[in-house]
């Protein structure tokens, strides 16, 4: 379809679609405007659905081949829980307030899109800055205290920009082709490709940015941020870098750093946003072993997360918009007043933990299965414990000290309407995903064999559920959080680099003035001297007699001539 329609099929491809329809948002007011945020997401799924796999038409540009669409079975993929959530967080947010929000955040999503189906480096780059510039926005758009967290939030997406840039710029020199395929971090170019995509996937050590910034959106824009740049960077990564065995470190690192940070977290966003750097860790993971189960484990972990994850973060915008309260040791008891989102708080808390009959049970054993084919057992072991440390932080612990835990005195009613039925949609999808797998499997890159419903895998992973809550209620006292402050890595740079810019900066002032001030001195006694003997008043400027000047002339005269005749 989008190649059959020559020049002008580059203005119908999903993307632009998309964002369009966030132009067309900033425009219109009242019902209309309702219905274009919950039409556009399904007319853009449907334009995704009805064009046929392949590319569009290469546009020339600067004597390359661009391509800006190219539809696959992982394109489609993403695209599908890309649109689906777009709709079900515009569904969630069309009572903000702030009615810049949703047009940003469709911009976004089509930016989103416009990297899933780019099968250039140059088409990728561009949809990749929009993603950056829109996202910014959104944290912006949480009030008055975002505005320190989007400013660095930007400059560190910029910088992950140029990275990619000069990775791209690098790689076109060497190789000619500006073609999205599968490479390898062989050269410098390579891994600099690689780095910037590492940064949008949360990786350690640039992880700081995602808890910093998401949860300083608003309680819809935090839905938005949660579906979309970090799993762009899981797809480019699925493309790009299938098989690179550095990733399965990297991942585990994330993994194991999103569990910590979460456990000791307070703040019930920055616990969820903690929980995206871990899950994506996983997928990397999954990337690096790059077999086929692997890569099918990845695209399927991304796929289901976006949704259970978007449904976490619903639960928890809705507590802090009804609370006004963000820190889990000022909930508690919310189950009495708000049982709707208390039941969808539950059912993310149960996919994220993989529980029978939710979407995490169809696709994360995809991750460790992979990694007891490919033989590595440490890899399995880890994933098997950061599986259990899941279950701690957000199948327990999250709606635990939110929902139950003490009585907190408040007493909030469920959020409006709409909000409501987009937490029960995404329930809806969690649940129908967990009992019917067919159609996820069906839209996987790989054939699927896999079976996960067999009584060895139930029985294993209730084990590890029931184990893990166990754990926790041993552990009660010491999960419990107080109103603290967690240092991340981000110190260095929003602490500790500015005490040292500013110590280097005073100690140089002070040896540059010491050095300047002697140096002043040294030429003020210079010209000093100069001007007392050359001055008007200096020696050397003063009148001489005549008989006197006569008197040194035959000196120097005799002087010369004893020399001349020695």
């Amino acid at each position: 379809m989008i190649a059959s329609l020559g020049a002008f099929g580059y203005l119908v491809t999903p993307g632009v679609l998309m964002m369009a329809s966030g132009l067309l948002l900033f425009f219109l007011r009242g019902a209309i405007r309702d219905a274009v945020v919950l039409v556009a997401p399904i007319a853009v799924l449907a334009v995704v659905w009805v064009t046929p796999e392949g590319s569009s038409e290469p546009l020339r540009w600067l004597g390359y081949e661009l391509v800006p669409f190219r539809s696959d079975a992982l394109s489609r993929l993403f695209a599908t829980v890309f649109l689906i959530t777009a709709f079900a967080a515009g569904l969630y947010a069309l009572r903000q307030e702030r009615r810049n929000e949703i047009p940003f955040a469709f911009l976004y999503a089509g930016a989103a899109l416009g990297v899933v189906f780019a099968a250039d480096l140059i088409t990728v780059f561009v949809f990749w800055e929009l993603m950056a510039l829109c996202s910014t926005l959104i944290v912006w758009l949480g009030g008055p205290g975002a505005r320190g967290a989007g400013l660095r939030y930007i400059v560190i997406h910029l910088f992950g920009g140029v990275l990619l840039m000069a990775g791209i710029a690098g790689h076109v020199a060497e190789t000619g082709s500006i073609a999205f395929v599968a490479m390898r971090a062989d050269s410098p170019a390579q891994w600099l490709i690689l780095a910037g995509f590492l940064l949008n996937a949360g990786c350690w050590p640039t992880s700081a940015w995602l808890p910093d910034a998401y949860p300083e959106a608003s309680w819809s824009g935090t839905v938005f941020l949660s579906a979309f740049t970090t799993k762009t960077a899981v797809l480019v990564l699925l493309r790009g870098f299938p098989g690179e065995e550095i990733l399965i470190v990297l991942g585990l690192v994330m993994v194991f750093y999103g569990i910590l940070y979460a456990i000791l977290e307070n703040d019930m966003r920055r616990i969820l946003a903690y929980s995206i750097v871990s899950q994506v860790g996983f997928m990397v993971t999954a990337i690096g072993i790059g077999s086929e189960l692997a890569l099918n484990g990845a695209a399927a972990h991304a796929f289901v997360h976006i949704i259970y994850k978007a449904l976490l973060l619903m639960s928890a915008g809705s507590v802090l918009l009804m609370t006004g309260r963000r820190k889990c040791s000022e909930l508690g008891g919310l189950f009495r007043t708000m049982p709707i989102t208390t039941i969808c708080g539950l059912i993310g808390a149960l996919s994220i933990s993989a529980f029978p009959l939710t979407s995490g049970f169809v696709a994360k054993s995809f991750i460790s299965d992979a990694a007891g084919d490919a033989g590595l057992a440490a890899v399995w072991l880890l994933l098997t414990a950061a599986s259990a440390g899941t279950v701690l932080y957000a199948g327990i612990r999250f709606p635990w000290f939110v929902f139950f835990q003490k009585d907190s005195g408040l007493r909030p009613p469920d959020p409006p309407r709409s909000m409501r039925t987009a937490m029960i949609l995404m329930s809806a999808l969690c649940i129908g995903i967990g009992i019917f797998p067919g159609p996820l499997y069906a839209l996987l890159p790989h054939r699927v064999d896999i079976v996960p419903y067999t009584g060895a895998h139930v029985v294993s992973q209730l084990q590890l559920l029931l184990f893990s809550g166990l754990a926790f209620f041993l552990l009660l006292g010491w999960l419990k959080r107080t109103d603290t402050i967690t240092l991340d890595v981000d110190w260095l740079w929003r602490r500790l680099g500015p005490a040292v810019y500013r110590t280097l900066d005073g100690g140089s002032s002070r040896a540059w003035e010491a050095v300047t001030g002697r140096a002043q001195r040294g030429v003020e006694r210079l010209f000093g001297t100069v001007y007392r003997h050359h001055g008007p008043q200096g020696i050397l400027a003063r009148a001489w007699p005549t008989g006197s000047m006569a008197l040194w002339a035959v000196f120097l005269l005799g002087a010369y001539l004893i020399f001349y005749y020695i």
